[in-house]
């Protein structure tokens, strides 16, 4: 494949940000963009160039010229869209989650199956500065064996937009499950969950979901590994924090307790303070600089997870670039559907687990693929 692949970005909140990034990649064409609000619609439009323009999802899947669709939409669409556009022949990017429920997580699966199209779900921490430094020490072989990985998503939500209130704190738990799989290359088996503390009362019947911090135990596939994952959204107090921790036999990383302060790596008595350093040359040259900074309401009112969570770790161009590459390439992205399924379905079950006492629940075969034993060590 030598031309350039069209794209079309459907959600122009958070989804503005990849527009410049596709615009400079050297095999993407930033074809098309999509927001039902067709004033925002053509303010973007104006201010990137864009003439393609659609305020009709489903308008915007009839045109030919798309080759794939990047969605930023609400969480609560992810799934009826991402679906709508594979069916209509498109390739599809998401934001996370990949869905709400385990059935549409199968749908969307048997879809990329039945389609042979490709879909990946745009997770930013696994493309983040932090994890693709302690990837390299793993890869290197610097932490020896893995012996256990920890990651947490803390972030007050009062304020933000109604369906978020009340939202079971492991059903946007993509975050911090990401990194814990992705980085031993594992699948989750099954999880055991508890639920802690209690919401404001006004919070809980939405989603009948009373619990303050939810906190997961999975067990890997074929493997002696096991992670820990915690997840808040209302009434705890904590700075925001997208973290992971990794414990190995010869070197362990743990991420800053305070945002702003530099990670540790601890090799048996001896920590010591670590800056994650940048991976902007992983990139073509053409959006190298995205890692450093992004475009999202320019200089104001920006969006606090992107202020608070250090810009994504610098994920945006990564996360594009797999894309991207992927599709030229002719080969899986990571995450592909099934990953992306077991990454997103852990959270989900582990949220049912919470409401039955920490019950044990398998992952469903659909999310599982047949991969080698996992055995916590770099190859």
């Amino acid at each position: 494949m030598n031309q350039s692949i069209n794209i079309a970005i459907v959600g122009l909140g958070f989804g503005a940000e990849f527009i410049p990034i596709y615009q400079q990649h050297p095999h993407a064409h930033m074809y098309a963009i999509c927001q039902r609000n067709a004033e925002k619609l053509h303010a973007i439009g104006d201010a990137f160039g864009i003439e393609k323009r659609y305020t009709d999802f489903n308008q915007l899947l009839e045109d030919p010229d798309v080759d794939a669709v990047h969605i930023n939409t609400p969480i609560q669409n992810h799934a009826a869209q991402s679906l709508a556009a594979l069916r209509a022949g498109k390739h599809v990017a998401c934001t996370v989650p990949m869905a709400t429920t385990v059935e549409e997580c199968r749908q969307i699966v048997e879809a990329v199956a039945e389609t042979g199209l490709t879909y990946m779900m745009m997770e930013t921490v696994i493309y983040s500065r932090e994890f693709l430094f302690v990837k390299e020490l793993y890869q290197k072989g610097e932490l020896g064996r893995i012996q256990f990985l920890r990651a947490s998503h803390q972030q007050e939500m009062a304020g933000w937009p109604g369906y978020w209130e009340g939202l079971p704190p492991m059903h946007y738990a993509t975050h911090c499950v990401g990194p814990v799989l992705a980085l031993p290359g594992a699948q989750a088996e099954y999880v055991s969950c508890f639920g802690s503390g209690r919401i404001d009362e006004h919070l809980i019947p939405k989603y009948g979901s009373p619990f303050a911090i939810e906190s997961c135990h999975i067990k890997f596939k074929d493997s002696d590994l096991a992670a820990e994952v915690t997840r808040s959204l209302f009434n705890t107090a904590r700075q925001y924090r997208e973290s992971f921790d990794v414990y190995g036999s010869k070197k362990s990383f743990e991420w800053t307790l305070i945002e702003g302060e530099e990670n540790v790596i601890h090799t048996g008595e001896q920590p010591s303070r670590v800056h994650a350093p940048d991976y902007a040359h992983l990139l073509p040259k053409e959006i190298q600089s995205f890692t450093q900074h992004g475009v999202y309401n320019a200089d104001e009112n920006q969006h606090l997870s992107f202020i608070q969570g250090a810009g994504h770790g610098g994920s945006h161009p990564h996360l594009v670039h797999e894309f991207v590459a992927a599709l030229r390439e002719k080969r899986e992205p990571y995450p592909n559907a099934r990953q992306s399924a077991n990454i997103t379905c852990v959270g989900i079950l582990a949220h049912e687990s919470a409401l039955k006492g920490g019950e044990r629940i398998p992952l469903p075969e659909f999310t599982l693929q047949e991969t080698p034993a996992v055995d916590a060590r770099p190859s």
